[in-house]
């Protein structure tokens, strides 16, 4: 029989919520003629079981593509909203 785990490990286990990025999608949408429009980056987590939309500026925009582009894997912790790559290639 499996010991059930102290009620601490299962708290801290229930309240991350760290999902893997499995699909990006950039999206820039006019906001009227001859403004500045919006970028959204919507992160498709864990194959679909959840999504994400992000606001970002042009600047943040570009350093995000090269970190999805550049990382072997990323992760999103939904509650503190935190881009996590793995395995940055720096070349």
């Amino acid at each position: 029989m499996a010991k059930a785990k102290p009620t601490a490990a299962k708290n801290t286990e229930q309240g991350i919520r760290v999902r893997q990025v499995t699909d990006v999608q950039a999206s820039w949408t006019e906001d009227r003629r001859g403004a500045n429009g919006s970028i959204t980056i919507q992160l498709i987590l864990d194959n679909g079981a959840e999504e994400y939309v992000l606001q970002p500026t042009a600047e943040d925009t570009k350093v995000m593509l090269k970190l999805f582009e550049r990382s072997q894997s990323v992760f999103f912790d939904l509650d503190r909203k935190v881009l996590v790559p793995n395995n940055v290639s720096l070349g």
